[in-house]
């Protein structure tokens, strides 16, 4: 990591070789957009943005803004179908340039748009949740859900760059602040270490640089990168169980505190280490327990969907020498240990 914009703001490189690029996490950084935009040689900019257009600055060329929202509802194929054709009419090439401004779900759904028109098209992202900026911005992967399924379709597809502005986080709402601790919370256990009583721009950088490492060691998901799944197995689920009215860092932080349960049931780590997974999404002020009318059965049937799952239940926990993903859980110790779960 490296400090830019007069020490105000940090560096992290994401080393993919030509496919490399630089994210930048600090207040005002968005004002790097019309360099960068220069820098690709755009002619044209598509903004997709679920923030006021004016928190942009004037990128210099001919500028197409789309206005998004954020939330799982939108996360769909339509809206990206809906991007792409107004791509089109705005003549946009894929010598242009793709702009997001939003939370995870637009930088999801416009980084799809952005892979598929014309079969990849130049993307920045500017994340405006904290749980976009400490994850989802980061990595190259985009993907949209099904009523099947969470991220069911989707394709990986690295941005040119990411600005990680924290000017754009005062604005929050309290819970949508919390919600972007659930990912925070989870790098304490793969990796990043203890990151509380840090500043928060510490905390997103630290959780960057983390995920920049593995998408740098194992960019396609083939190994390495699953460890980023921590909580997300349960997580994802109950998403999906509460029809997205559990947020998604709020979901892992409950499938963090489930994952310490369920190492300790296996014989991975012991219980004052199960308890710290607890004590780690309670500090940040996450839920812990399983909301009360998710019934254990269908929460099982959503785990079964999850693509790490190859050959029955699959889960990144923790062990005697880290994290590492583990096939073929026994179902009825993932029941016992959902069972016996707070509820509330």
């Amino acid at each position: 990591m490296t400090a830019d914009l007069a020490g105000t703001a940090t560096r992290i490189r994401v080393d993919l070789d030509e496919r490399g690029y630089d994210v930048h996490v600090g207040p005002g950084v968005r004002r790097l957009l019309p360099e960068l935009v220069a820098g690709l040689g755009a002619g044209k900019a598509a903004v997709v943005t679920a923030r006021p257009p004016e928190v942009l600055p004037n990128l210099g060329v001919p500028t197409l803004v789309l206005t998004a929202r954020d939330g799982e509802h939108d996360k769909t194929l339509s809206t990206v179908e809906s991007m792409c054709r107004r791509f089109a009419e705005f003549g946009l090439t894929r010598s242009d340039v793709v702009i997001s401004c939003g939370g995870g779900t637009v930088t999801d759904s416009a980084g799809l748009a952005a892979a598929l028109f014309h079969r990849g098209v130049p993307v920045i992202h500017l994340p405006s949740s904290l749980l976009a900026q400490v994850d989802a911005s980061v990595g190259g992967k985009t993907a949209v859900n099904l009523p099947e399924g969470k991220n069911l379709v989707g394709a990986y597809w690295q941005p040119k760059a990411v600005l990680c502005d924290t000017d754009l986080l005062a604005t929050l709402p309290e819970r949508e602040r919390i919600n972007g601790y659930g990912e925070i919370a989870r790098c304490h256990f793969i990796g990043a270490g203890d990151l509380r009583g840090r500043s928060l721009p510490e905390q997103i950088a630290a959780s960057v640089a983390l995920k920049a490492s593995v998408v740098a060691a194992d960019e396609r998901d083939t190994g390495r990168r699953h460890l980023l799944n921590y909580g997300h197995t349960l997580g994802h689920a109950l998403e999906r169980a509460t029809d997205y009215a559990l947020r998604h860092g709020e979901a892992v932080a409950i499938g963090t505190a489930f994952a310490g349960r369920l190492a300790a049931e296996l014989g991975r780590i012991d219980q004052r280490r199960a308890a710290e997974h607890e004590e780690v999404v309670r500090h940040y002020g996450l839920p812990w327990r399983l909301p009360t009318e998710v019934r254990t059965e269908r929460l099982l049937e959503l785990v079964r969907l999850d693509k790490k799952a190859t050959s029955g239940l699959a889960f990144v926990l923790d062990g005697p020498d880290g994290p590492d993903l583990v096939q073929d859980v026994p179902e009825p110790v993932v029941t016992g240990v959902l069972a016996a779960m707070p509820r509330g």
